[in-house]
């Protein structure tokens, strides 16, 4: 384990001091590919696209799955049979092969232990990590096992040695949490947190986010691609090139992204991304993962509180941080859940993240088109690009009313109320949403079928009320 850490480092370290890890200049990132800007730092850079695209979705060449391939994911999906399922955005349907690798490996440790059934499945272990990291464009020693996307975006945050008057530059529609952590750091630290505001199309404004950049100097820039109560897509690939250009480190939250929207973590040019398995990539709850670049180690960031996981006490005020993702990881974790984890990630690549995402987005296309038909229902997603979360507020409804009457029914939605997206909510007008997602192994039967069960409920022709 030794071989695996890097210079011995003293602590407590925390907030900086002159030994303080990431104290120095940022490592300059690679060429701008999307943006163009003016030469020197003295002046903003200008926004432009170099060409009309759509971004962060499925190109529009990719071929959608068939019938027949729809059919036999299905027939790979034990929940279909249970309802409707349009919650893939709280948690989608694992397939057998995932609860197969989770089962098996409980089974493993009822019979030889915890201890030793991972031991055993060492091999199966360090493939999983490079399953997930095949999944980003990133290698294996690059990616950290956590419990969720949450957890990876307040190790990131605890990584960064920030010092009163340093700023957080994100946007009106971060992730709750996220937005929490900000306002906890600037209670405790004196961070200044500044959200960017949205274009007149919904979605952050590029030209007002790149002169806060510009203007501000922040010391990270954190966006999260899908926000869990819109159906939005933010430009990560965009911001990305802004905030290399002024060696800002950057944070991606692609929590909603991954499984229904192809991730490039080198394209995108985060230094952090965050991620949790359960939702489109179709994982085991309590699973997640970061990514993080080559900058961020060799800046030597680490976690606020690492543990022997991802160090080694080496003398009595010292410890050498693991030179790999790893020093993000702690020591108790579920092995049945990384195995879990790195199955959904290959069962992804083998369905075709891009081809799967082109239909889940048809499907949210299909759903918006039919609820906007319905009387009192107000679709609420904006943006350039939308993906396969769909929102609506409906006229003297309360979400989780519906969440329930629509249960009842056989179909799975989730509620986002007000707390869930306060920025966003108030500036549309709204208490909350009913949100359904769906998956490419949704069908579009189901989701007229859906669609036609909330019209029953709303005028009373089924025996749910309010």
């Amino acid at each position: 384990m030794g071989d695996s850490k890097l210079a011995a480092r003293k602590v407590p370290r925390w907030p900086g001091t002159d030994q303080c890890a990431g104290s120095g200049l940022l490592v300059p990132g690679p060429e701008p590919r999307i943006l163009s800007f003016s030469q020197g730092h003295d002046t903003p850079p200008t926004f432009h696209k170099t060409q009309e695209r759509p971004i962060d979705g499925p190109s529009v060449g990719a071929q959608e799955l068939s019938a027949k391939e729809v059919a036999q994911l299905r027939g790979e999906t034990p929940g279909v049979e249970g309802g409707i399922h349009l919650n893939n955005a709280g948690a989608g349907l694992m397939p057998t092969r995932v609860l197969n690798a989770v089962q098996e490996h409980l089974e493993l440790e009822a019979v030889q232990g915890g201890y030793e059934a991972a031991t055993l499945r060492r091999s199966a272990m360090d493939e999983a990590y490079a399953d997930v990291a095949k999944l980003v464009k990133a290698s294996p020693d690059r990616v950290a096992f956590l419990e969720s996307a949450t957890v990876g975006v307040a190790q990131a945050l605890s990584s960064i040695p920030f010092r009163p008057g340093d700023r957080i530059v994100t946007t009106r529609d971060d992730y709750v949490s996220n937005q929490i952590m900000y306002i906890s750091l600037r209670e405790r630290l004196q961070v200044e947190v500044i959200r960017a505001p949205d274009g007149p199309e919904g979605g952050v404004d590029l030209g007002a986010l790149e002169e806060l950049i510009h203007r501000k100097a922040p010391r990270l820039v954190s966006v999260t691609h899908v926000p869990t109560n819109s159906g939005l897509v933010q430009p990560v690939e965009e911001i990305g090139v802004m905030a290399r250009h002024r060696d800002v480190l950057y944070l991606v939250d692609a929590c909603q992204s991954v499984g229904q929207i192809p991730v490039d973590v080198e394209a995108w040019g985060c230094d952090f991304l965050a991620a949790s398995a359960r939702k489109y990539l179709r994982g085991p709850r309590g699973t997640g993962f970061l990514y993080l670049s080559d900058r961020v180690l060799e800046q030597g960031l680490e976690p606020l509180f690492p543990d022997l996981r991802g160090a080694d006490w080496v003398d009595d005020d010292l410890y050498q941080p693991a030179a790999d993702a790893r020093r993000f990881e702690t020591w108790e974790s579920s092995v049945a859940g990384l195995l879990g984890m790195g199955a959904a990630a290959r069962y992804a690549r083998d369905v075709g993240v891009e081809r799967g995402g082109r239909r889940a987005f048809r499907l949210a296309a299909l759903l918006r088109e039919r609820l906007a038909g319905l009387p009192g229902v107000r679709v609420l997603d904006r943006g350039s690009r939308l993906c396969a979360i769909v929102t609506v507020a409906v006229e003297g409804w309360r979400p989780r009313e519906l969440v329930r009457s629509l249960r009842a029914q056989g179909v799975r939605t989730s509620a986002s109320e007000l707390g869930s997206g306060l920025l966003d909510f108030r500036d549309k007008g709204v208490e909350g949403a009913l949100r359904l997602s769906p998956h490419y192994y949704n069908t579009e039967e189901e989701v007229h079928e859906a669609v036609d069960r909330l019209e029953g409920i709303l005028t009373g022709s089924s025996d749910s009320g309010p």
